[in-house]
């Protein structure tokens, strides 16, 4: 088998895996949600352990927890049972993952942690298993087989598993009124909370790179008016400075191509758009990103509660503030 061959066979078998594991999907995913979802309300905190490649997976699905508003933290099996267990408060859950449920490790620790009294949630393919038996719930999590031809390295067992946490994380998160406000808040020094603290007043263009023009005035003026903005468009205003429209490169463009240059001489309120798309200066960047790419626009005016323009956001800018 090539290489092409042999990774589209690995993706099918892994599609195979998650598919199954989401149809197997029944009333004890929420029992088990539920499960966690009191934990913490008590105060506590949701525990992931695992052996091997269900390590790495528990500090993924740990992180996941942690930055959606659950609070999470990664126990290694193997430290455990040489005293890291004073990680566990009464409190707490433990989600144990082990695809066969009979690690030797796995086997270890669940008794220990049964007599601190600390709930166990299982996820393990083999709901038959000893972790499952001596754990107080079982969210089973089983694959078809896996994508090694040996059927022995995890493969599609971890992936599903890493689904189910990720399905897990996302079902409390809805449920736990988590905000974009409050991630933004865990997530302060890299581009995902950049974009969600930022708000429209921070990046938009104001003064001399506004472009404020009256509808009366004649599109040369305008396109002049522009261009000293160094910006894409330019906004009718009356005199109180209320917006009444915007006129684009775009709408330019469209103008001379059908009337030629007689068109510089016309008022731009012949050409431009009324009444249009507006944010506010409170808004979220990542809301403008979004309307700009739903919209595809590449402008828009900033206005108050009264309608008065404030300032602009033009597309280009977005970069530079790293919202983009």
């Amino acid at each position: 088998m090539n290489p092409l061959e042999s990774a589209r066979r690995t993706f099918d078998v892994e599609l195979e895996g998650l598919r199954a594991v989401r149809d197997s999907l029944d009333d004890r995913f929420p029992k088990a949600v539920d499960m966690l979802r009191a934990a913490l309300a008590r105060g506590g905190k949701i525990v992931v352990t695992g052996v091997g490649k269900n390590l790495h997976v528990a500090e993924k699905m740990s992180a996941t927890l942690a930055s959606t508003g659950s609070t999470s933290v990664v126990l290694n099996p193997m430290q455990a049972i040489h005293g890291d267990l004073g990680i566990l408060a009464p409190a707490d859950v433990l989600v144990a993952l082990s695809y066969s449920g009979e690690s030797e490790e796995m086997k270890n620790l669940v008794p220990a942690v049964r007599r601190l009294g600390v709930p166990i949630l299982a996820i393990t393919g083999n709901p038959e298993s000893t972790l499952s038996k001596l754990s107080q719930f079982t969210l089973p999590c089983a694959v078809p087989r896996e994508a090694c031809p040996f059927g022995v390295a995890p493969t599609a067992s971890t992936t599903a598993t890493l689904a189910l946490g990720d399905a897990i994380a996302m079902a409390l998160l809805e449920g736990s009124g988590f905000g974009r406000d409050d991630f933004a808040k865990l997530h302060p020094g890299g581009a995902i909370g950049r974009t969600l603290l930022v708000r429209v007043r921070d990046i938009m263009r104001t003064g001399d790179r506004l472009a404020a023009v009256a509808p009366s005035a004649p599109v040369s003026e305008v396109v002049v008016a522009m261009t000293h903005a160094k910006g894409g468009a330019a906004f009718a205003v009356d005199p109180a400075g209320k917006l009444l429209g915007i006129f684009t490169d775009g709408d330019f463009r469209r103008a001379l191509a059908g009337e030629g240059p007689d068109v510089l001489a016309k008022p731009v309120e012949a050409f431009m758009t009324k009444r249009p798309v507006s944010v506010g200066p409170d808004d979220l960047a990542v809301d403008v990103l979004h309307l700009l790419e739903h919209r595809a626009i590449d402008d828009l005016p900033v206005v108050d509660a009264d309608g008065l323009l404030l300032g602009a956001i033009d597309i280009q800018d977005l970069p530079k503030f790293k919202v983009l």
